[in-house]
């Protein structure tokens, strides 16, 4: 299936059925692997037929690659299983750590950029690209706290990237809220990011802190994409060109045409900077 990847959508199997009558240009949906990581099934026969019409990704929230411990042998095991069945279009993970001493925690917790970690944290990504056999994409996360880092964000990536060959997935959410949480300049990272290097971008919804006195916003995926954040994606797209987008959403789930209409605007965003690309390249 020959399919270029434009604007995408967060897969949600009460949406399955306007998810597959879609036809859509360029619309491709994301799904969480750990979703589906069994041997058949009516779920998975319905990601294989999400799969038949459009393309899929795999984004992991519990590989645990900032973690203590290597990644789980059994997991990657069948996720590898799963890749192969579906060759999702992108696979991706985020740049966190979940598992320790035994224990899961469900949250994707932070990681302080230290040399050490940056070993760490390579060392995994390189095993579960060799496991996978194919490049992943690296999420940058959002922040609520100031730790100890040894390194830039921006620079861990890129270093992350030259040590392992991954790329890197950019959720412009994610700059924007820990920009706000953390007192920093969103634009100044959007504009450090090495273009080469991101094979994908995330976009959604954030809010408050239910208690004001922190000032925080919180990386919720429950409301509609904030003009802050579409101004930063232009931002980004229109210095390193169109990539796959994906609008997250995964609380207060508004009707299917809502959200298609909100990925209708992402999309329009990417066709105007591929437009632009031609006529510069001619």
């Amino acid at each position: 299936m020959t399919h270029t990847l434009g604007a995408g959508l967060g897969f949600k199997p009460e949406f399955a059925e306007d998810a597959l009558a879609s036809r859509d240009p360029g619309l491709w949906f994301e799904v969480h692997p750990e979703n589906y990581l069994v041997a058949g099934g009516p779920r998975l026969a319905l990601l294989e037929t999400l799969r038949a019409r459009h393309p899929v990704s795999l984004h992991g929230v519990s590989m645990s690659l900032g973690g203590a411990a290597p990644p789980d042998p059994d997991h990657l095991r069948r996720l590898a299983a799963l890749a192969d069945r579906l060759q999702p279009a992108l696979v991706s993970e985020h740049l966190a750590w979940s598992r320790f001493g035994g224990a899961y925690a469900p949250d994707l917790l932070p990681v302080p950029r230290t040399t050490q970690a940056l070993r760490h944290v390579a060392a995994n990504l390189s095993r579960m690209q060799d496991a996978l056999r194919r490049r992943v994409a690296i999420e940058n996360p959002t922040h609520y706290l100031t730790l100890a880092h040894e390194w830039g964000e921006v620079d861990f990536l890129h270093e992350l990237v030259r040590r392992t060959g991954c790329g890197l997935l950019v959720d412009v959410n994610n700059v924007f809220v820990s920009a706000s949480n953390l007192g920093l300049d969103a634009d100044r990272w959007i504009d450090a990011i090495d273009g080469d290097a991101v094979m994908e971008i995330h976009v959604a919804g954030h809010r408050a802190d239910s208690d004001a006195g922190t000032g925080l916003l919180i990386d919720s995926h429950d409301d509609a994409v904030a003009a802050p954040v579409w101004v930063l994606l232009d931002r980004l797209t229109a210095r390193i060109g169109p990539r796959p987008t994906l609008i997250e959403r995964d609380g207060n789930l508004p009707p299917f045409a809502d959200l298609i209409a909100e990925r209708e605007r992402a999309q329009s965003l990417l066709d105007v900077r591929a437009r632009v690309g031609l006529e510069v390249a001619a």
